[in-house]
């Protein structure tokens, strides 16, 4: 059962569940060792094995879907992609969604005992997309989230960007709370903290500093290049493009792409998914890019309407 402290990451999901009206259910932190050394690291929500998996965008972590994994109210297995959250980081940089999904599959392979509902938003999407492609038998339906291949959605808004070129550690996490803030990001502060405690940790030497792996590389791109410390070069940002239409036309499972009217993908790429792919569907709701947490209600019930419907 979740245990509520100050310094557990489940601390929140007590008050969210009760905000909610829904139960709490059983949600655990769980990890699987990589053939290379390194772990992926992901949530199980429920007590059964998941029907749904979800995949987060770049720069986010599993947490990104707390309150959709609470309004689904189905076990679920939210996955930290590599170089996220408690995942580890890759030493060859390479963060583009079919190395990425090589990862996921083996969690799918230890935790899943049926074909996923699976749900990617943007760089998680083209990564599940690449799953759906690579096994079939892993996924019975295929829901991205504002993103189709081509799209780049590493920069982000100018704010966003400029932020994560700042400093990436702190001397606490109010430092990090008060400089989001200044930006404008994060909504309100205690959305904000909350937002800053999943995506930071605290170093050895008492320092905070950004717990996904982008925000440092972002920093060193940004810093002089040096004979001893070069630049890193493109593997650095997640690389969003083309060969994600391949994925797609190859996945045999159902597509269902979620347009937010907010977010980055327009009519006209949510036209060209369906020229591609005639049998995928395109629903557009009213949020932001990242509609798990501004639409996090209509897109739980999507979801949940696919894991409910026969196979």
């Amino acid at each position: 059962m979740v245990v509520a402290t100050e310094t557990n990451e489940f601390s929140y999901l007590p008050h969210q569940a009760q905000a909610l009206n829904v139960p709490l259910p059983v949600v655990e932190r769980v990890t699987v060792p990589l053939a290379d050394g390194r772990e992926l690291s992901a949530l199980r929500f429920g007590d059964d094995a998941p029907v749904v998996t979800l995949l987060h965008g770049a720069g986010l972590n599993a947490h990104t879907w707390d309150t959709t994994a609470l309004l689904l109210q189905r076990p679920a297995l939210v996955v930290d992609l590599a170089g996220h959250g408690d995942s580890s980081w890759r030493e060859d940089l390479d963060y583009s969604p079919r190395t990425l999904a090589a990862d996921v599959i083996v969690a799918l392979e230890k935790w899943a005992d049926e074909p996923q509902v699976l749900v990617g938003q943007s760089l998680g999407g083209l990564t599940a997309a690449a799953i759906a492609s690579a096994r079939p038998d892993l996924v019975r339906e295929l829901i991205t989230v504002d993103i189709t291949p081509g799209i780049d959605t590493s920069g982000g808004p100018a704010a966003l960007r400029e932020f994560y070129d700042g400093p990436t550690h702190f001397a606490s996490r109010d430092e990090l709370v008060e400089r989001a803030m200044s930006f404008g990001l994060g909504g309100s502060r205690a959305d904000t903290e909350r937002g800053v405690f999943f995506n930071s940790r605290v170093r050895a030497d008492g320092r905070v500093e950004w717990k996904h792996h982008f925000a440092h590389l972002a920093a060193q791109a940004m810093a002089p290049a040096s004979a001893d410390a070069p630049a890193p070069t493109g593997a650095a940002a997640p690389i969003l493009d083309a060969t994600g239409w391949d994925d797609l036309a190859e996945t045999t499972a159902p597509i269902t792409l979620v347009r937010a009217t907010s977010g980055f993908v327009s009519e006209t790429d949510g036209d060209e998914l369906r020229r591609r792919v005639p049998t995928a569907r395109v629903i557009a709701l009213e949020a932001t890019h990242n509609v798990q947490e501004t639409a996090p209600a209509e897109l739980a019930e999507l979801i949940r309407a696919a894991a409910d419907s026969p196979a």
